[in-house]
């Protein structure tokens, strides 16, 4: 199996992982936030969705400077639903035309014309687009047990949820 394949398929797991982590967002709590420098529910939630396409994009051209990153809330479940299902589309589209050989090229991203960060563009999608995914839907499902929403399991059981 190709580290494509093999990345793809990490992906679409973790696509079914995230997309049963945003289906328990409760609607009417899309505006709480458990403290004053916390995003809301519904802009984290709307984050964990655009993510991965937003990360594609960042890592597309050798060369990126930061972007500022805006934190609209979501408005609804199906918002969050739709739009992670176009950004996962949208990225494993990217992952699949970068295959090996461009997972392999060297990435730079910038602040102000001066390099932040250097590394190969695999490095950078393994560190941001899986691993800062990862970060904040477990960010979520910290707010789900602040409110008592049921906490689904994730990589096992969870003290809610019990797959096995």
């Amino acid at each position: 199996m190709s580290m494509t394949q093999a990345m793809l398929q990490e992906f679409d797991n973790e696509a079914k992982t995230t997309r049963r982590v945003l289906e328990r967002v409760p609607q009417d709590k899309l505006g709480w936030r458990p403290h004053a420098k916390s995003l809301s529910m519904g802009q984290l939630a709307l984050h964990v969705a655009i993510i991965p396409g937003r990360i594609a994009d960042l890592v597309t051209e050798p060369e990126t400077e930061i972007p500022t990153v805006p934190r609209p809330e979501a408005k609804s479940i199906e918002e969050l639903t739709s739009t992670l299902s176009s950004s996962v589309a949208h990225a494993a589209e990217k992952l699949r035309g970068w295959g090996d050989a461009g997972l392999d090229v060297m990435f730079r991203l910038t602040r102000g014309g001066k390099t932040v960060t250097q590394m190969p563009r695999y490095n950078m999608v393994r560190a941001v687009m899986f691993n800062h995914w990862f970060h904040h839907r477990a960010q979520l499902t910290v707010y789900f047990r602040l409110l008592d929403v049921p906490v689904p399991s994730v990589y096992g059981g969870s003290a809610d949820e019990q797959p096995f």
